[in-house]
This record gives C-alpha cells, sequence and structure tokens, in this order.
C-alpha cells in the first residue's frame, strides 16, 4: 500500500466549474434559464460562459484578479457565477441594497479590477467610483444591459461614458472554443463575499474551489434536490453565492427561473407559469408569501421552500404549508459558504400535532455531510457543553467547506479560525439529548441580566406566540441596579388595536422565567432591517440605549 501514491490522475483539484461542461453534454437541450421572455439551454449556457471568460481574459483579468458584480438575479449574473472564475479570477458579488459609500469601500478593499453593473445601479456605482482616492486605479466598469428596466430619469452622457464594455458585447465577441482556466490546487480562492464589518474594517470571506464543489454536492443532498428541478431565484444570489445553488442548478439540469427583484404576485404566477418545485429564502418571505389571501396562490403541487436564519414562527409555518410550501429549516453563515446544518426530519415527528411540529422544525438540527465535526463549547474552558438543551456554548464546526480566510485580514481570521483546528461562529447554542442543535443567539446578543443569561431568541420565540405580534426582536437596555434588563422591539399586524406594554408584559410572565421577562417594550410600525432583510439589532440597541437607565428594580 505504501506504494500508492498520489498521482495527476486520482487527485485532479475539485471545482464546481466542470458541472457546467457536464450540463452541456447530458442536459444540453434542457432550459437552463428563464427570464421573462428569454431561455436558454445548457448548451448555450455553457457557450456563452466560455465567450464571455475568454473576452474578460482579453481584458487582462486572470488568476488572483478579483471580478466585482452588482446585478440582481438576472441571466448575466447566474453566468458570471461561471464565466469569472473560468478565468482563474475571484467572483465578488455584491450587494445591491448597500448604499454608494460602502460600495466603494469594498471595490477599494476587494482591489477589484473590473465591475459588472446591471443598469440599474449604474448611477449608484458611478458615484460609488467617484469616492475612490484621485491616485487609485478605477476598475473597468461593463454595463449589463436589460430592457426589462426603466428608469426614471434618463443617465446622463457623463454617466455612461464610465462604461467602457457592454456585456452582451462581450458575451458576442468571446471565443466559445476558449479552454478555461482549472485551478492549480483545489485551495486557489474562487469566491470572495463580504459579511458583516463597518466601512473601516470590511469582512471579505474568501472560498476556495474545494470548498464551494462540497457545499454545492452537500446542499444538492442534503436538502435533498432531484434531477430537472425548476428553481425559483427568489434568494439573492449575491447572498453567499446564493447559498451555493447557482452552480447546484447545472449539477442536476435543473431550470433557473430569474426574478430581479421578490414580489408576492409575479412568485406565485412564477410558481404556476413554470411548475417551479424549489425555491430559497428568508423567514421574512415565508412570513410575506403566508399572508396572501388569495385563491390563486393556493399551489397546485408542493413547492420545497428552504429557509435559513432565526426559525419562521409556529404560526407562519402553519399558513405557508397549508398554502402547499414544504419547508425546510438550516443553519449556514458566509464562512461556511451555505447550510450546514439542517433539521433532518424523523417519521415519528410526523404523529405529533402542528404545534409540536413546528417546534421541532425549528430547532437547526445536526452536521450536513460535508461538515467533519460539530460541537457547542463552553466558551471560558473549550470543553464541550452537556447535551441536555440547557447548557449554552458557542458552536464550533470543521470540514471541508469551511472558509480560508478573510480578505487582508490575519488578525480575524486567526480569530475566527483556532489553532485548535475549529471554526468559531460566535453563535450561542445547545445540544439536545438526541443530538439536534438549536441556536440560542449570538454571543453579542446574549443578555446579562444580574449574572443571569437572557437568550433573546427564547424570548423572541414566545413573544412571536402571541397572535397580536407581526415582528419582534429583544436586546439589552442599560440598568443600574441589574446591569442589563430586556427590552423588546414589536410590530403590530396590521388591524391589531389596544395592544399596550403590560398585556406583553403580562404574556410573557405566565411563559417565562422572571428574569427573562421584557422589562420595557418599544411598539414600532415596521422594525429596521439590514440590506438582507434582517432584523437590524444594532440600530435598536441603539435606540434602547437612547432610553437610558431602567428607573425601577423589581423583577
Amino acid at each position: 500500500m505504501d506504494q500508492l501514491k498520489p498521482s495527476p490522475a486520482n487527485s485532479c483539484p475539485l471545482t464546481p466549474l466542470t458541472f457546467l461542461e457536464r450540463a452541456a453534454i447530458a442536459y444540453g437541450e434542457i432550459p437552463s434559464i428563464i427570464y421573462n421572455a428569454t431561455t436558454y439551454t445548457w448548451s448555450q449556457t455553457h457557450r456563452r460562459c466560455q465567450q464571455l471568460a475568454s473576452s474578460i481574459q482579453s481584458l487582462g483579468i486572470g488568476r488572483g484578479h478579483v471580478v466585482s458584480v452588482v446585478a440582481p438575479n438576472t441571466p448575466a449574473m447566474y453566468e458570471l457565477h461561471f464565466a469569472v472564475p473560468m478565468t482563474g479570477a475571484i467572483l465578488n458579488t455584491i450587494n445591491t441594497r448597500l448604499d454608494a459609500r460602502m460600495i466603494s469601500v469594498l471595490l477599494q478593499h476587494s482591489e477589484s479590477k473590473i465591475v459588472f453593473v446591471d443598469k440599474q445601479f449604474q448611477s449608484n456605482v458611478i458615484q460609488a467610483i467617484k469616492r475612490f482616492p484621485p491616485e487609485s486605479q478605477s476598475p473597468t466598469l461593463v454595463l449589463i444591459a436589460d430592457n426589462e428596466v426603466s428608469i426614471s430619469s434618463n443617465p446622463s452622457s457623463s454617466t455612461t461614458l464610465h462604461f467602457t464594455q457592454n456585456y452582451d458585447d462581450l458575451v458576442e465577441k468571446g471565443d466559445p472554443e476558449f479552454k478555461w482556466v482549472r485551478p492549480e490546487s483545489e485551495q486557489d480562492p474562487m469566491t470572495l463575499n463580504y459579511t458583516s464589518g463597518t466601512t473601516s474594517s470590511p469582512k471579505g470571506v474568501v472560498h476556495s474551489h474545494r470548498s464551494i464543489f462540497i457545499i454545492t454536492i452537500n446542499s444538492l443532498i442534503d436538502w435533498p434536490v432531484p434531477k430537472h428541478p425548476v428553481y425559483l431565484w427568489t434568494l439573492p444570489m449575491f447572498h453567499s453565492n446564493g447559498w451555493s445553488f447557482s452552480w447546484g442548478m447545472a449539477a442536476v439540469g435543473g431550470t433557473n427561473i430569474c426574478l430581479r427583484k421578490f414580489d408576492v404576485p409575479l412568485v406565485y404566477h412564477s410558481i404556476r407559469a413554470h411548475s417551479v418545485t424549489h425555491m430559497c429564502g428568508a423567514p421574512v418571505l415565508l412570513n410575506m408569501l403566508s399572508k396572501s389571501n388569495s385563491p390563486t396562490h393556493r399551489l397546485i403541487t408542493p413547492v420545497h421552500f428552504l429557509t435559513g436564519g432565526a426559525p419562521p414562527p409556529a404560526a407562519v409555518l402553519l399558513r405557508v404549508e397549508s398554502l402547499g410550501f414544504v419547508v425546510s429549516h438550516g443553519y449556514g453563515f458566509t464562512e461556511a459558504a451555505g447550510v450546514v446544518v439542517s433539521c433532518a426530519w424523523k417519521p415519528s415527528w410526523d404523529r405529533f400535532n402542528a404545534e409540536e411540529r413546528a417546534r421541532l422544525k425549528s430547532r437547526q438540527g445536526v452536521r450536513t455531510i460535508g461538515v467533519t465535526e460539530l460541537d457547542v463549547v463552553d466558551t471560558e474552558s473549550g470543553k464541550s457543553v452537556n447535551r441536555d438543551g440547557a447548557t449554552v456554548g458557542e458552536v464550533v464546526l470543521r470540514g471541508g467547506s469551511m472558509m480560508l480566510g478573510y480578505w487582508k485580514d490575519p488578525a480575524g481570521t486567526s480569530e475566527c479560525i483556532k489553532s485548535n483546528g475549529w471554526l468559531y461562529t460566535g453563535d450561542v447554542g445547545v445540544i439536545y439529548p438526541d443530538g439536534y442543535l438549536e441556536i440560542r443567539d449570538r454571543l453579542k446578543d446574549v443578555i446579562v441580566s444580574g449574572g443571569e443569561n437572557v437568550c433573546s431568541m427564547e424570548v423572541e420565540r414566545v413573544l412571536y406566540g402571541n397572535e397580536a405580534v407581526e415582528e419582534a426582536a429583544v436586546v439589552a437596555r442599560p440598568d443600574e441596579f441589574w446591569g442589563e434588563t430586556v427590552c423588546a422591539f414589536l410590530s403590530l399586524k396590521g388591524g391589531v388595536l389596544g395592544v399596550e406594554e403590560r398585556d406583553v408584559v403580562e404574556f410573557c410572565r405566565e411563559r417565562l422565567p422572571h428574569y427573562m421577562v421584557p422589562k420595557t417594550v418599544v411598539f414600532m410600525d415596521e422594525l429596521p432591517k439590514t440590506s438582507t432583510g434582517k432584523i437590524q439589532k444594532v440600530a435598536l440597541r441603539e435606540i434602547a440605549k437612547s432610553l437610558g437607565s431602567s428607573p425601577s428594580r423589581g423583577r
């Protein structure tokens, strides 16, 4: 056995780019992309990506260069997921909801060489480029035209002149026989995605060809996704590359239904028109879909919906499942490239009532097959916590889909990926006796009241159980006696009147230990959201802080 060694034949670098080559042969005539009146097949998509990659390379792009994209879920955005790394370059998809100031910071930090810009966002990107220091080199700008986009005022000629290239021209003039640049090592960087951070310290997550390959296969098997699904793009592709399903659809010969934006009537129309089978999105999208009262929105055939982040409230789950959606709940983050923990459903749970099934489904679950190990460890000792569903600790992971590190930030990388071989998530959770994980909070969101740790998600889960509550978020409010107390921010469902702070407090007192009961309740028309639709707790903390210290000492 000691004579058997790795060789080029058995150790080729793993990369999801090979999925497209195979799709062109195995699924050549199957529709790959449908966007309004435009339809491409997999053979056409393969050809277009090769032509585009050829043209990108002709602009001087090669290994290690960063190419950015500011675009919604359109055919161009999908094609660039293959074409950019086919040149050896690193794909950087930018959140379209960011302002010009933040886009400028990210483009400078990433040292992007080319920026592909959808017509809708051209003005914003131009303003971002104007913020570059005079002595710095500006990236080449490529305009992605779209007849579906109507801009209220025509862009001035000076704005248009910033764009030296046109997307359609690059595709058309490229070489269809282009020999794409294979990674020299499967650890070569492939994607750069910016996650939480500030203008002074942006956090750019770098993933390798290997990690993207592993998370893609992992996601297809775990959901699971069969051959030839019809996938509706309700999850932004800029959000961790659409949780890897941008490449995954090529692996299974799926059909990508592209949408520029999430619109409830349009989503239901697309589901019916194209017989959609799968879609993804944040819990807020489920909430929006569940509010539909139109009889035409009841699904004819089931649609599988994968959601992540905070578990959807039980009431929302029940409503969307009654419409015909089959909801799966997972846990993932940018540093892990996608969903790495999922609530693997057990047949024996089918016998439980709807409320108990919703509670079980709200747990994040068990590690997916692409993850080597998962644990919850004590933040002080680093030892595994008891598997009792009560003892909290930090969630840690290791496996093939973990990031290479943060772009140009070795200190941040070493804080996240420790020398002991684990990636520390910053999430607080518990492990139940059956081995299932439940996330309780972010470390930074834990409220310490009188020496007791209050997990904000536990309080929020109770608040969502109140039929009057539409949205709920809990943060710490300073308190001279207790240190911190629980401050709840609520928005109420339409038409609900007469709910006061004492009603909410009393509701929680019946269901929570007294130290976990909100001492302050703030009602808002709508809770502030981040650019990806998550409730913006940073803003709520500032509001809570501005309220000053809680006046009374009683529990």
